[in-house]
């Protein structure tokens, strides 16, 4: 595999060029430079991309994608960064679980108005704080 110019990987991954620039301003890639100046992302430089495109996806700041690259070699860090990040995807899970049985009872309710439903006034008082 040839070395790619920054259009090329960003379209690879179909990315606008800026954010490869914001990457490497963040510290996350540093191509290198062509005779001209340019920017060549070489095979590794794709890969690293490939990999802040699947933290991203499962829910990893840039921030964090920055601490995980910085502390290679140092597992106990890795592993506190993704087991928080891991316990707020349960918070966030438990949370869209409720959301969907509380939209599923809502869609199926067969009163005229929601809120004189039984179900549904109970889990509004459970939302209501407590003074």
């Amino acid at each position: 595999m040839t070395d790619l110019s920054i259009g090329d990987l960003a379209a690879r991954f179909g990315l606008a060029t800026h954010v490869l620039r914001h990457w490497e301003d963040m510290g996350l890639l540093a191509p290198r430079r062509d005779h001209g100046g340019r920017r060549r992302y070489t095979p590794q430089d794709t890969e690293t991309v490939a990999l802040i495109v699947v933290a991203k996806r499962v829910g990893l700041s840039l921030d964090e994608i920055r601490a995980l690259s910085t502390a290679t070699g140092d597992r106990e860090s890795r592993r506190r960064l993704l087991r928080a990040h891991q316990d707020r995807l349960e918070q966030q899970i438990a949370w869209a679980q409720a959301a969907m049985a509380t939209i599923g009872h809502a869609a199926d309710c067969t009163s005229e108005d929601l809120r004189e439903c039984p179900n549904f006034r109970a889990l509004l008082a459970r939302a209501v704080p407590e003074p």
